[in-house]
């Protein structure tokens, strides 16, 4: 999965969830983002960039 969250430093803001461009992340019921669509994730890193609390975490795994 090219796309991991940790939720404990996660505040809940949203701001990931909103800017990927491929809806990869979505709320989940405990309010914390959710990878929902993994195999979507084009690795462009704008949910990492722009997450105030350093919560997600993007790799960059080889696809096949």
């Amino acid at each position: 999965m090219p796309v991991y969250v940790y939720k404990p430093w996660c505040k809940s803001c949203e701001i990931c969830v909103a800017l990927c461009p491929k809806h990869v992340l979505e709320m989940a019921e405990d309010r914390k983002p959710a990878v929902a669509r993994p195999a979507d994730c084009i690795q462009c890193r704008i949910c990492e960039l722009h997450c105030p609390d350093l919560a997600v975490f993007v790799t960059r795994e080889k696809k096949p």
